[in-house]
């Protein structure tokens, strides 16, 4: 049995900052690239995210309120009351519309994305931060969205499937680019896996090979 290793578990002072990216690195691990939401354009999707709906139905419970004023004094107080705290409840979609907006800078705050030479690593939180490990042989696929308000901002979300589900990088810059690279990181990471050098012959004659029936 080896000898136990007493400092493997010492906290320094660098291991203190548990809600950097860094703290979660393993020993060798590098960092390809790291980045963050551009905030204007991650901010303003917040904004537009559920509008319509908070809209609608702010207009359309906003109609009985003004009603409920008008009338209000021929209303018993005791169902003019429990009207009231149906509608506090009924308007639902605009507490949870405005509290994405007012959450927006500190979730904007907490969010990170960083690919290492082993796995994506996603940090993200609201109170508190959570890390959130993919490692490139369990990814499926690799696509970009560019919608209306991105292609304004010049940003784009990049969708990551895994075998544990999918995970987007929301309003990255030069998302063309970063979605290229990653694609070959994991195409390579991938061969790698499935091929290691040891077992890769000199020549591989089957590589453009056509299909034929």
């Amino acid at each position: 049995m080896s000898k136990f290793d007493e400092n493997y578990f010492k906290i320094t002072d660098d291991d203190k900052k548990y809600s950097e990216i860094d703290s979660v690195l393993s020993e060798n691990e590098q960092i390809l690239w790291r980045g963050k939401p551009k905030k204007s354009a991650y901010i303003l999707g917040k904004i537009l995210y559920m509008l319509p709906i908070a809209l609608i139905w702010l207009l359309f419970d906003g109609a009985f309120i003004t009603v409920l004023c008008i009338f209000g004094s021929d209303i018993p107080t005791p169902f003019l009351i429990g009207i009231c705290v149906f509608f506090l409840f009924h308007l639902l979609p605009v507490w949870i519309w405005i509290a994405n907006i007012i959450t927006a800078n500190r979730q904007h705050k907490n969010l990170e994305y960083a690919f290492t030479d082993r796995r994506i690593i996603l940090r993200s939180g609201i109170v508190g931060v959570d890390f959130k490990n993919i490692y490139y042989t369990d990814i499926s696929s690799v696509n970009l969205k560019v919608g209306l308000t991105d292609k304004i901002c010049k940003v784009g979300d990049i969708y990551i499937k895994s075998h544990e589900g999918a995970n987007v990088l929301f309003d990255i810059e030069n998302a063309y680019f970063i979605t290229s690279k990653l694609q070959e990181i994991v195409l390579d990471l991938k061969n790698d896996a499935l091929f290691p050098n040891d077992l890769r012959p000199a020549e591989n004659k089957g590589f453009r090979t056509r299909y034929t029936k």
